[in-house]
């Protein structure tokens, strides 16, 4: 009988250490939790009349040209939609963020395609990884030109038709580094590289920036004519924020 009462104690004793320990565990982890991330969305628009885009000239490259004969191509250096939006502009935190390079589930593609770049401006973060793809039945030479001397490195790689993706990254922040087409001179796109989350304004000039916790924050908006602009937000725990550029046509 003694034994059973002891062994009978000695289970009680051992589930109620058992309690006390996942509780104490469940505080740490509540006090430890994050706070909860939001977004930042807005838009930018181009006020005034947008610049005339050329005309791009095909014929020198008949299979381009033929993916184009219904709907001929300009230049996209401003691409202005419906009330004014301005697409693709690159809008980003530039001050603030002081957390790790942005956690991506997806890798972006770069695509060559009617001898044009899909998209022609690419967001990307540190060491976010890209693959550029050639879905044109003809060759293309990629030539991205990041600031000379600085840690991200010139390369220029042939691409053949049917050719294999080429997977890379770029290991610094930079705004923006200019990529051409050796093959094809009216090739022309731009990569931006950033630390932290990053949006891209779609055709309405609409844009959103995802996975940004609470603080006060510097965001930055870069168009490849215009330069760029900067606003002070502050992002509150699970509250979206909003921002709103306006760049002025020259």
């Amino acid at each position: 009988m003694k034994k059973q009462l002891l062994f009978k104690a000695m289970l009680a004793l051992s589930a109620a250490l058992i309690l006390s320990v996942a509780w104490m565990v469940s505080q740490r982890s509540v006090k430890a939790a994050p706070p909860s991330e939001s977004s930042i969305t807005g838009t930018v628009k181009l006020e005034g009349t947008p610049p005339h885009q050329r005309p791009i000239d095909m014929s020198k490259e008949p299979a381009c040209a033929a993916v184009h004969k219904a709907n001929p191509v300009t230049t996209e250096n401003v691409v202005v939609g419906t009330d004014g939006g301005l697409k693709n502009v690159v809008v980003y935190l530039s001050e603030g963020w002081s957390g790790p390079e942005t956690a991506v589930s997806s890798t972006p593609n770069w695509e060559q395609h009617g001898c044009q770049y899909i998209p022609h401006v690419m967001g990307l973060d540190v060491n976010e990884h890209f693959k550029v793809i050639n879905s044109d039945p003809t060759s293309h030479n990629i030539h991205p030109m990041p600031k000379p001397g600085g840690p991200n490195h010139e390369w220029n790689k042939s691409q053949p038709a049917g050719a294999p993706p080429i997977d890379t990254s770029w290991p610094a922040e930079e705004v923006a580094i200019h990529v051409k087409c050796n093959i094809h001179p009216w090739m022309s796109g731009y990569m931006v590289v950033v630390k932290g989350p990053y949006g891209v304004s779609d055709d309405s000039g609409s844009f959103k920036v995802d996975g940004v916790p609470p603080g006060n924050y510097t965001l930055t908006a870069w168009q490849e004519t215009y330069g760029a602009q900067t606003q002070k937000v502050t992002v509150a725990a699970g509250k979206p924020a909003t921002a709103n550029f306006t760049f002025k046509a020259k």
